[in-house]
């Protein structure tokens, strides 16, 4: 089942664009990942999704509520953290997040007081007085108290630091266990890489790619640095050299294919060493997004 239909999804401000022709699905129970640098059209693809910007063509199911329709539905039922989180700032947040859950039904007193144990968050204090680290956790746990069924992050963890990201991705992932699909929007990749089953890669407002974070480590991408004698020179040009690396004494490039082949070509060249190693996903995601 999929919790999550986008087909064509197009939106334009005017003449500029924003989104185009964006097409995916998310199936219920995992953490999808949707990544893509600043600017690349990531916020804009949630507002649309959350109907907060109305679309200029396309569509969008949510939990199978289409999302201009029945968009209070959908609201009943999803957590959601914006980029950006901005409060009144002369509550205290223990205040602010009573106040939002008496959106949602049952006592969440729990709830909250959990989360905020978890994320060390002084509940007593004041919007005003909490640094930019602490309002991301008062909408972290604002998205989380009332369990929903779908959890959209756009950019959760600027403003945490190292071991607080880790306790937030092990709520995630104690979440995901109890039911909640996760849609998790980032421009770091090797975040995406520890939490996510899937990713879409977004650049200048078009889908690049859908593949599985499995797939991507396992399509055969290997790094070749070959070290040279000082009189001596190199410029691979055989088939699956990618991204080509030149220095003083060495020629580093991406390579995707035959190893038998990379291997025989290496034969041919008058190198000092050669080091071949497996990329980091980061490399394989520049790949994707520097040839698209």
């Amino acid at each position: 089942m999929s919790v999550i239909e986008i087909n064509h999804l197009t939106k334009f401000y005017g003449k500029s664009r924003g989104i185009e022709d964006i097409t995916f699905s998310v199936k219920e129970g995992e953490i999808f990942g949707f990544i893509g640098p600043n600017g690349a059209g990531k916020s804009t693809t949630i507002r649309t999704m959350m109907n907060f910007i109305y679309p200029s063509s396309g569509s969008v199911s949510i939990l199978g509520h289409d999302s201009v329709k029945e968009s209070k539905e959908i609201r009943k039922k999803v957590g959601y953290l914006p980029s950006e989180v901005h409060y009144y700032d002369d509550l205290k947040a223990g205040e602010l997040l009573k106040y939002s859950a008496g959106f949602y039904k049952g006592n969440q007193t729990n709830r909250i007081e959990e989360l905020a144990e978890r994320l060390d968050l002084d509940l007593n204090r004041k919007i005003e007085d909490l640094s930019f680290g602490n309002k991301k956790k008062v909408g972290i746990i604002q998205a989380m108290l009332h369990k929903p069924k779908l959890l959209i992050l756009d950019e959760p963890t600027s403003g945490l630091d190292p071991l607080m990201q880790n306790i937030f991705f092990d709520l995630l992932k104690g979440m995901r266990e109890s039911g909640t699909t996760i849609f998790f929007s980032s421009h770091y990749l090797g975040e995406v890489q520890k939490l996510c089953d899937r990713v879409a890669i977004i650049k200048d407002g078009k889908l690049i790619k859908v593949e599985s974070i499995e797939d991507l480590r396992n399509n055969k991408f290997k790094n070749v640095t070959v070290l040279l004698n000082d009189d001596d020179t190199y410029d691979p040009q055989f088939e699956g050299v990618i991204q080509k690396e030149k220095s003083s004494h060495s020629v580093k490039f991406l390579y995707s294919g035959n190893t038998h082949l990379l291997l025989e070509e290496l034969q041919k060249v008058p190198f000092r060493d050669i080091l071949i190693e497996e990329p980091s996903l980061e490399e394989v995601f520049m790949h994707y997004y520097e040839k698209a």
